[in-house]
């Protein structure tokens, strides 16, 4: 048994994260193999008690107390796995008394409201000591309904849907419903060790069940199900350090949990320093260097990552993430410059100026920015904001590109995956909606509604109503800036908090409301900082997302690999374990 080298490079592998639950599930394969306790040449063989067995199964069966159920033994060439010479091969049905329950009739009152427990297959949890249940039955419904009667130490089994293969030990009498089956293990077979087979066995379960919308499997393929039989005295061995190795388990999975939660609690506290509304300048330097100078501890998973990134979002719009120019051209002017370029950008392009969007309250922001910044709408910004065509498009096999929502995520363009149109219907979708090299998409509708991209390509295309085409004058407004924004956590505010319709996932984002968006204004120097700033920012948590998913392919396949020696027959190659 090569067990040891996984214990050697646990820690190489504790992060990973089903570990600990692969762990458990190899501790319970090595028990049912023979291969986590000494075989002790003194314990009267398997097959020796597997005689005991069906003596004592013959004799119930004569006395009436158990109904005759017939299975084949277990041929060489059908066992899953080489066990120990002193254990031997039987099938499930060979050594207990197997039976299900039913479901009395629901209209019959007096049936229900009883003293006996009825289980259903939900109440079954991996429990060993089950007691209680949610509905009972009385004995009035034991005589007219086809039951088993389960006694304490019994072991049940779920045979329907979600819950198939959870297992029990009942700790009173009880009966169940046609979705549990129960089993009287024969003296011999200690049910607490038949409890840890089933376990071991439950992803067999489930690839055995049949079914569409309730999968399912049988009493019968249970009952058939072969045994690896160990003698009585190693059972107990078995058990009691399968109980000490779950002990542990329990104990890493507390340690990784508390480590986890620390590390959270140091990363939202890190954060929320930078998200502060009205930081202490004198303070906010310092937590935005201990942040970004210590990512891969703040972050060690994607979600982690994912918050980084929204506050690296954040601190940018908000004049946090770069300093400062006095020789920079405040917003104000600047401004000035855009409304010029735009109107003379509308009479080169034969384009007719939008309608004023008539702001539906006051201009009022509570977010406070630099003093060379500036509030303004979006359309005084953008020389043109619409929509695609609002007519159903006919698609064709080949034609003219095509695109809808989801050709756009977050700063990405993703034109490839389009559908087609014919060259008529293009031009005519395209009238007035001519994308352009870095004009800005919108999405409208869907769980992702507004999320914004850049146009990086000259790439021409029609487009649906579930998009908004946004133009600006680049010259004096970086189209990355004004993608920052959108995608940034108040950017997305703006978008779901005005959605029109049942909510973000279902509604829709209008034109008007989109005109109305506040933006911050920066001096068009300081826009080309943030942007380059942002971009180098984003690049290291690239490197760390990068770094974090190559080292969890590392562990996961380091996993494998040992859990797949430990589990292989004496004599195999070993594994050598990369450094």
């Amino acid at each position: 048994m090569n067990a040891e080298r996984l214990l050697q490079h646990y820690e190489r592998i504790a992060n990973t994260p089903d570990a600990i639950a692969r762990l458990r599930r190899f501790i319970l394969d090595l028990a049912v193999r023979g291969k986590l306790v000494p075989q002790d040449p003194k314990d009267e063989p398997a097959s020796e008690l597997l005689r005991k067995i069906e003596k004592e199964k013959a004799r119930l069966i004569k006395a009436g107390e158990i109904k005759k159920s017939e299975v084949d033994p277990v041929h060489s060439n059908d066992a899953p796995f080489i066990v120990p010479s002193r254990w031997t091969w039987t099938r499930l049905g060979s050594i207990g008394d197997w039976g299900s329950g039913s479901t009395p009739p629901r209209g019959n009152s007096e049936l229900y409201g009883g003293n006996i427990p009825w289980l259903k297959s939900g109440e079954l949890n991996d429990n060993r000591a089950l007691v209680g249940s949610e509905e009972t039955v009385t004995e009035r419904a034991l005589e007219k309904c086809s039951f088993r009667r389960n006694k304490p130490g019994d072991i049940l089994i779920a045979m329907y849907g979600a819950t198939i293969g959870k297992v029990a030990i009942l700790a009173e009498s009880a009966v169940t419903n046609q979705a549990v089956c129960g089993c009287t293990p024969f003296a011999g077979v200690l049910n607490q060790f038949l409890f840890l087979f089933l376990l071991s066995q439950r992803e067999q379960f489930h690839s055995a069940s049949e079914g569409g919308a309730q999968p399912n499997i049988s009493k019968v393929k249970i009952i058939w199900t072969p045994f690896s039989l160990p003698p009585l005295a190693e059972q107990h061995r078995i058990v009691a350090k399968v109980d000490e190795l779950m002990a542990l388990c329990d104990r890493l999975e507390a340690a990784r949990a508390d480590r986890e939660a620390t590390r959270d609690r140091l990363a939202a506290a890190s954060l929320a320093r930078l998200n502060a509304p009205d930081p202490d300048p004198a303070l906010f330097a310092g937590h935005a260097r201990f942040a970004l100078d210590n990512l891969s501890a703040l972050a060690a998973r994607p979600d982690q990552i994912k918050q980084i990134r929204q506050t690296i979002l954040n601190l940018a719009v908000q004049g946090k993430l770069v300093g400062q120019d006095a020789k920079d051209e405040p917003a104000s002017a600047l401004l000035k410059r855009i409304d010029a370029e735009n109107k003379m950008l509308l009479s080169v392009k034969g384009l007719r100026p939008q309608k004023p969007a008539l702001p539906a309250e006051k201009f009022e922001i509570e977010m406070k920015i630099p003093a060379s910044w500036r509030h303004v709408y979006l359309q005084e910004l953008a020389y043109q904001i619409t929509d695609g065509t609002h007519l159903t498009p006919k698609y064709v096999d080949h034609g003219k590109p095509f695109l809808s929502a989801q050709n756009v995520k977050p700063f990405k363009f993703l034109p490839d995956k389009h559908r087609f149109v014919s060259e008529a219907d293009f031009e005519n979708y395209r009238a007035n909606r001519r994308p352009e090299r870095g004009d800005i998409l919108m999405t409208r509708v869907g769980a992702g509604i507004g999320e914004a991209a850049i146009l990086d390509s000259d790439f021409e295309f029609a487009f649906y109503v579930s998009l908004c085409l946004i133009k600006i004058p680049q010259r004096f407004l970086c189209p990355e800036y004004l993608a920052l924004w959108l995608n940034s956590p108040e950017g997305r505010e703006s978008s779901t908090a005005r959605t029109y319709g049942k909510g973000a996932s279902q509604g829709n984002l209008n034109l008007g409301l989109i005109r109305t968006f506040k933006i911050p204004l920066p001096p068009v120097a300081e826009q080309q900082r943030i942007v380059k700033k942002v971009d180098a920012l984003m690049a290291q948590c690239d490197q760390l997302e990068a770094s974090l998913t190559a080292a969890e392919t590392i562990r996961r396949r380091l996993l494998e690999a040992l859990l797949a020696e430990a589990l292989a027959p004496v004599g195999s190659r070993e594994l050598e374990v990369a450094e």
